[in-house]
């Protein structure tokens, strides 16, 4: 079960994501989550830094898509803004949602990598269908009361990662 928990890469944000190693690696598709990955909880500004990150790996050829646990209402503009499909209330990490995305983006589970802040949701929804996963450093502190919880576990998770990687 703790395989299923572990990213292949863990990164301090989505900034640092090497493109080249993802297109070694035959990744043609990116997913990502929306709150404290691309954006703070509270959030939905498309800051430049941002809009110039999408407009990169649109560039490259990447296919791109927003999987979210949060609502339309919340992150509808955002999706909108940078010109990316999305899907809601994806109650990740269950693989539906994710299966949306890989069928829309027409690719291979092995084609696709999903970057997210969160083990349980992200990592753990992304590891289940053998999706690279990367897992970012959250951008903000405030979040949802029960991602708070969650963050304890991850915790420890993390650690045991950390540990591996020395």
């Amino acid at each position: 079960m703790l395989k299923f928990l572990i990213p292949d890469q863990y990164l301090d944000s989505i900034f640092e994501i090497d493109t080249g190693y993802l297109k070694s690696l035959g990744i043609k598709g990116i997913i990502t989550d929306m709150d404290n990955t691309l954006v703070s909880w509270s959030d939905r500004n498309v800051y430049p830094r941002l809009s110039e990150w999408f407009a990169g790996l649109k560039k490259e050829g990447f296919k791109l898509f927003i999987v979210s646990n949060n609502s339309r209402d919340r992150g509808g503009k955002l999706a909108h803004d940078l010109d990316i499909p999305a899907i809601w209330y994806a109650i990740k990490p269950r693989r539906g949602a994710f299966r949306k995305a890989i069928t829309t983006m027409d690719l291979a589970p092995h084609e696709v990598a999903v970057v997210g802040d969160q083990v349980f949701t992200d990592v753990l929804g992304g590891n289940r269908l053998g999706l690279h996963t990367i897992l970012v450093t959250p951008i903000s502190e405030k979040e949802f009361f029960w991602t708070k919880l969650t963050r304890m576990f991850e915790r420890v998770v993390i650690s045991r990662l950390q540990k591996n990687n020395r």
